[in-house]
């Protein structure tokens, strides 16, 4: 029971810690003028494929830049860079989610002021990176229709934090047994009128609804919104 009552006080300082970093880390992302979001999916649902697509309808009007969280490597950072965007990797060292300290020091490696819009890839896990705000402005997740309809089931946490949904790879429906209205039913009952967006980065299918609400989202942090 002792070892009970000393851990919550040791996790909940944690939180509290990375929640005041987060604060500032908003602060910094503020006074330069850039919106930033956070991406969450599992592994390969097509974070960076949506990413790549976005940046492909938009450089022409925003100016991009990506920060990629991983566990080891740099390959999806240096595909955004390959693309033409700016990119900085995290490299976790083996943990399962971003943090706010890992984001305040990938943000002094890039040049605010020159980016409009911020792309945070965050560690590709349905689990822990729901619990950690970064100082972002909008929480997106990327889920895919080959991971199957029950994730919303089985991943509540997850699909309640976040302010928009990307349903990837529509694409491959009428291979897979997913069906899309018993998905759309458990993301309902967490988190009513999320913001949806069935799409399929290979084929392009439904990008640019997304990329019309994501510049509104943009322009509306522009005006003070």
């Amino acid at each position: 029971m002792s070892g009970t009552t000393r851990h919550v006080p040791i996790v909940q300082h944690i939180l509290s810690a990375n929640d005041e970093i987060a604060q500032q880390n908003r602060l910094i992302l503020d006074e330069a003028g850039t919106y930033a979001i956070n991406i969450m999916a599992s592994p390969g649902a097509g974070k960076t494929s949506v990413i790549l697509a976005t940046f492909e309808r938009v450089k022409e009007v925003l100016r991009l830049g990506m920060i990629n969280g991983d566990i080891a490597t740099s390959i999806d950072a240096d595909k955004a860079s390959d693309a033409g965007m700016p990119s900085v990797a995290i490299n976790t060292g083996g943990n399962c989610h971003l943090e706010a300290n890992m984001l305040r020091g990938a943000l002094a490696q890039i040049d605010l002021k020159t980016i409009d819009l911020l792309l945070v890839e965050n560690v590709g896990n349905l689990v822990c990176p729901a619990g950690w705000d970064l100082g972002t402005h909008l929480n997106v997740l990327v889920a895919s229709v080959p991971e199957g309809d029950d994730k919303p089931y089985k991943y509540p946490s997850m699909y309640r934090n976040v302010q928009a949904l990307i349903i990837n790879k529509v694409d491959l429906a009428p291979y897979i047994d997913f069906k899309m209205d018993y998905f759309i039913q458990g993301v309902e009952v967490l988190n009513p009128g999320l913001v949806t967006f069935p799409m399929s980065a290979r084929t392009g299918e439904g990008v640019d609804d997304w990329v019309s609400w994501l510049k509104e989202q943009v322009k509306a942090h522009q005006h003070g919104g």
